[in-house]
């Protein structure tokens, strides 16, 4: 059962919950998410079977879209409600200009430090594991892209908006630091992810609905899932060679000129889907094979 089924998680269960039921619904054994949501998040949640397991790693690339509420004036350990409080502050001061006046300055290219209860790891020890035991470490800040910030609701002291942002970045982590900014702390108290790319809440199916339901109704097809690339079309002499890992410098492979470093869908002549592969200044070369 090649594919992905986009599942629209609910609260109180972990992502690799939903790949384990996901797994005994299908019964197929090469299944696996695309990106954790914690266990009191909800939304979208795409998961792959077969040899659709092998584009993980580019699902998870897709900016994502979050609706979050976090509350100001309180700071837990977790930086979320599943976390212990370790302070509160009053906000009567607080004005609803002043919040959205510092939400507008998350927006762009940001360097964000991830929560010491994230799965990141550092010397081969998840920062979580470290976190459980009462250790906090330092953690080199990322760069991370927030796209856009948009239908704020400030209902003082708690404030609800939609994000867009790139991979890696952390929800509660942009809470906090909004928090950090106004000088009286933010929990998030909700989360949801709305959109992974093309994964969306519309077109996502919850594990009740698909126990109940014709499975084969909801699995997207690898091509659908990499519609966002642009595709390349070779003859069978270039399709050997890329198969093979072969790295081709010809220019009449195709017609039109590729970009240095972006990723196409190559095809055969067969119309067959072969994989998924960039050009640098030494030539095309598939970066993933797709054939079975």
């Amino acid at each position: 059962m090649n594919g992905i089924i986009n599942i629209n998680k609910s609260t109180g269960m972990t992502s690799f919950d939903v790949v384990r039921k996901v797994r005994f619904l299908t019964k197929e054994k090469k299944v696996g998410h695309t990106g954790t949501l914690d266990p009191e998040a909800s939304g979208v949640l795409p998961v792959c079977m077969g040899k659709a397991t092998k584009i993980i790693d580019y699902i998870m690339e897709n900016q994502k879209s979050y609706r979050v509420t976090f509350k100001l004036g309180v700071i837990t350990d977790t930086y979320d409600l599943e976390g212990t409080i370790i302070k509160t502050s009053p906000t009567d001061h607080i004005k609803e200009e002043e919040v959205a006046e510092v939400i507008s300055k998350f927006v762009g290219e940001i360097e964000q430090v991830p929560p010491m209860y994230s799965a990141l790891k550092v010397n081969g020890k998840r920062l979580y594991e470290l976190a459980r035991q009462g250790k906090e470490i330092e953690r080199q800040a990322r760069k991370i892209s927030i796209y856009d910030i948009a239908n704020i609701d400030i209902n003082l002291p708690f404030v609800s908006m939609d994000v867009t942002c790139s991979k890696g970045t952390y929800i509660r982590s942009l809470c906090f630091d909004i928090g950090e900014q106004l000088k009286v702390g933010a929990v998030m108290t909700a989360l949801c992810r709305t959109a992974n790319g093309a994964f969306t809440l519309e077109n996502g199916v919850t594990l009740e609905e698909l126990e109940k339901s014709n499975i084969s109704d909801y699995i997207i097809s690898i091509e659908e899932a990499l519609k966002f690339y642009d595709s390349i079309t070779v003859n069978d002499k270039f399709a050997k060679l890329l198969i093979n890992g072969v790295r081709v410098s010809d220019n009449s492979m195709v017609k039109e000129k590729l970009d240095f470093d972006r990723l196409y869908r190559v095809y055969s002549k067969e119309k067959s889907l072969i994989g998924l592969g960039k050009m640098n200044r030494d030539g095309f070369k598939l970066e993933k094979l797709l054939l079975d």
